[in-house]
């Protein structure tokens, strides 16, 4: 299944491997510098034209990807859910 994460994004949800919420998890220096490096190595993208709520982790290709988008972690975390749940029942 997919999730849309704003914009015209839209990522596979088996390749997300963390939902971050960006009030507690930047709280952290070890987020933060996990976020700045992502960000120099061109992995970050802000997918939201309001304050950034979540940070959306996937694994694509091998590669790392990270997404930062206006929806709460927990709205993701629900949606996530509801599709596995989804899948579960085809």
């Amino acid at each position: 299944m997919y999730l849309h994460l704003g914009r015209d994004v839209i990522v596979d949800t088996e390749t997300i491997t963390a939902v971050l919420d960006m009030d507690t998890a930047t709280g952290s220096k070890k987020t933060r510098d996990f976020l700045s490096a992502a960000e120099r190595s061109g992995r970050l993208f802000t997918v939201a034209d309001e304050l950034p709520k979540s940070a959306v982790v996937c694994m694509e290709n091998g590669k790392q990807t990270v997404y930062i988008c206006q929806i709460s972690s927990k709205t993701l975390s629900k949606r996530i859910e509801s599709n596995t749940d989804q899948e579960a029942l085809s």
